[in-house]
């Protein structure tokens, strides 16, 4: 580690091991198929098992678990939680790999395979942490290392623990996602929203005598692309979180396939992505009137929803879960902190706005690779990382909260 130091003794055999071994695990969900993480998911109980460890298994859906475990300290103090996710993306099209994406090799000093970045190496470097912090004994309050499922879907995993009374005893929550050594401290928000135009259906040849949902469509995302640029200009970029984004991602014609026939029913699809200079219930009130007018002017109906609305994050720097984790990254590494932005949204998201967890992401892998083909992570990232947590843990738990906890 370039001469830096950490005090804790971590497995990194066993680390790298374990890694090759979950990415070794096809932990798509495919309800077509009935495929889920539930694998990956029970690799990490075993693993957190033959650690001596109780972990929890919590089914939020059929074959898909949050796997928790919870690590009490010989004294009182605050409680911090690792936290990862045990689902991955497809690796699609197979021609785009020059390796097997579930093999888990090592070459030239790197783990490659889908996951091995997002986020098996992160997961797996979390557990190991959390031994090492464990194994040196002596630390006052609790660790708390989750795995939990559907991080790349809706997000259910996450939302099912923050829910939860154990949720509410969390005083900050590391993230380890792929951030490339970068302390993300704040990530963007993100909005997924549908608009249902329903018109009436007429003859290709007599539109006078329908209502077509179709131009409602294409006036909605004229309108959003406007929307994006006044925001852009009225905001500017984010120094970490980049431009505000407004995209229109699925237009639907309903059960229509003749070009002849004017649709009853069309639908489209927006994925936003918001700066934390945005307030998401006044974007929202926005983007409905416009979607109302104009399916008015059209003499059309429009329906609203909100499919998932995920706010900004903003963790200030002096936080002591982020001054813990940036303090880590210094003794580990040798090297000043790099504050980042999360480019997407966490877990830590759901976290932060069902739990008021402050929370902060950081882990190894490139933050840009995530869902690529040829996903890869560095075998010496993954090492460091999980110095850099057990270093965190040890910093936060003995931090000025756990004096104000003990008391």
């Amino acid at each position: 580690m370039n001469g830096a130091t950490s005090k804790f003794n971590i497995d990194a055999d066993g680390l790298v091991a374990f890694t090759q071994a979950l990415v070794r695990v096809r932990s798509v969900h495919d309800a077509a198929t009935s495929n889920t993480e539930g694998q990956a998911a029970a690799l990490v109980e075993a693993k957190m098992r033959s650690f001596g460890w109780d972990p929890e298994v919590i089914e939020i859906e059929p074959g898909r678990p949050n796997v928790i475990a919870v690590l009490h300290g010989n004294r009182p103090g605050p409680t911090l939680m690792f936290e990862g996710h045990t689902d991955v993306v497809t690796e699609g099209d197979l021609s785009e790999w020059t390796f097997d994406p579930y093999g888990a090799e090592i070459r030239d000093g790197k783990l490659l395979g889908r996951g091995s970045a997002d986020m098996k190496s992160g997961l797996a470097a979390m557990i190991y942490a959390a031994r090492a912090v464990e194994r040196a004994g002596d630390f006052p309050g609790t660790l708390v290392v989750g795995a939990l499922a559907d991080e790349e879907g809706m997000m259910i995993g996450a939302k099912a623990f923050a829910g939860s009374s154990l949720a509410l005893g969390v005083d900050g929550a590391i993230i380890c996602e792929p951030e490339d050594g970068e302390i993300c401290n704040v990530a963007k928000g993100a909005i997924r929203m549908k608009v249902i135009i329903k018109g009436k259906m007429a003859h290709g040849a007599m539109p006078q005598h329908g209502r077509n949902p179709i131009p409602v469509a294409a006036a909605i995302i004229s309108k959003l692309a406007a929307l994006q640029d006044e925001l852009q200009k009225e905001h500017g970029e984010h120094p970490t979180l980049g431009d505000i984004y407004l995209t229109p991602t699925v237009l639907d014609g309903g059960d229509n396939d003749q070009i002849n026939v004017i649709p009853t029913v069309c639908s489209l699809a927006a994925d936003i992505r918001t700066t934390t200079a945005v307030d998401h219930p006044t974007l929202l009130s926005h983007i409905h009137s416009l979607v109302d007018q104009s399916a008015l002017e059209a003499g059309c109906e429009a329906t609203f929803v909100v499919i998932d609305d995920r706010p900004p994050v903003d963790t200030p720097i002096d936080d002591p879960v982020v001054a813990a984790l940036a303090a880590a990254h210094e003794r580990v590494t040798g090297g000043t902190p790099v504050y980042g932005g999360v480019p997407g949204t966490t877990d830590g998201t759901i976290l932060t706005r069902d739990a008021a967890i402050p929370t902060v992401v950081y882990g190894p892998g490139d933050k840009w690779i995530a869902h690529q083909a040829n996903e890869w992570v560095s075998v010496e990232d993954i090492v460091i990382n999980a110095h850099v947590y057990a270093e965190a843990a040890a910093e936060f738990l003995n931090s000025d909260i756990a004096a104000r906890k003990a008391k």
